[in-house]
């Protein structure tokens, strides 16, 4: 699972754009991971040769590991071990959950999002994903809103013991998903997109899961 805490707050699960390449990201990225302590990240990237993401991959966890944070990948499971990441992030879906959960654990993370009903998030815990992440799509498959998250997060957090991430699709979601329960709330274009920055978007975020904890 994303690292854990001993602090009674939410931690910060960031997630990056989807990368065609990762060289220009880099700076902004390392802005965002020094503002604020971060737990984990998902590195997204384009359809690209596996040498390419190989060394993409690389790049991004020489400045996210040395931090403390966990480094997670969209992809193959091999992907994982070949580049030095510490886990495997995927949709949901029950074969490909099994085979990385084979071949991973227990040595590296895996996490599981796109959960569209309850049935598949007790599935995907059942299987033994190391996190469940809420909020990424809804029952129809489109964004859910702030108030169907939250209700996942606190449905999930009071009855099972496996970590939830709820994505936030702005910073004023962050303290409504903290407050639910979430043991960790995700951020992406809602760090990405800010007109201040990243890193003011990100010390605003862990303004709030302190908040929200008091």
């Amino acid at each position: 699972m994303p690292q854990e805490q001993s602090e009674d707050f939410a931690r910060l699960y960031l997630a990056t754009p989807r990368l065609a390449e990762v060289e220009p990201f880099l700076s902004r990225l390392s802005a965002a991971l020094a503002a604020a302590e971060v737990a984990s990240l998902l590195l997204r990237l384009e359809t690209m040769p596996p040498a390419a993401a190989e060394r993409a991959i690389s790049a991004v966890a020489a400045i996210a590991q040395p931090a403390g944070v966990a480094l997670l990948i969209e992809g193959e499971p091999e992907l994982v071990s070949r580049c030095g990441a510490d886990g495997l992030h995927l949709p949901y879906d029950e074969k490909r959950l099994a085979t990385a959960i084979k071949r991973l654990s227990p040595d590296f993370i895996v996490g599981v999002g796109a959960l569209a009903s309850r049935d598949e998030a007790m599935r995907a815990g059942e299987a033994g994903a190391d996190y469940l992440l809420f909020g990424d799509i809804g029952e129809d498959g489109a964004p859910p809103s702030l108030q169907w998250t939250a209700e996942r997060v606190a449905w999930w957090a009071e009855i099972f013991n496996t970590p939830c991430v709820a994505l936030a699709h702005s910073l004023a979601e962050v303290g409504p998903l903290s407050a639910a329960g979430a043991e960790f709330v995700s951020l992406d274009r809602a760090v990405w997109d800010d007109p201040r920055g990243p890193a003011e978007a990100m010390r605003e975020a862990a303004r709030l899961v302190r908040e929200a904890a008091k």
